[in-house]
């Protein structure tokens, strides 16, 4: 089974770093908290590198 990324964004900060790494993975939404809304757009290396960089530590795979 592959693994898929998400945001818990009660944990997220907004402070964009995924968006600015990953645009084709990572959005922010209204409230200014990051969301997925591609998890396809990279593969798991680049994403792993922005989960491993978050300095809020919310984003995870699951």
């Amino acid at each position: 089974m592959a693994k898929v990324v998400y945001v818990d964004e009660k944990e997220c900060t907004g402070c964009e770093l995924c968006v600015d790494s990953l645009p084709e993975v990572f959005e922010m939404t209204p409230n200014g908290t990051s969301r997925v809304h591609n998890p396809n757009g990279a593969d798991e290396e680049r994403i792993q590198e922005v989960i491993d960089s978050c300095p809020a530590e919310c984003i995870h795979w699951k």
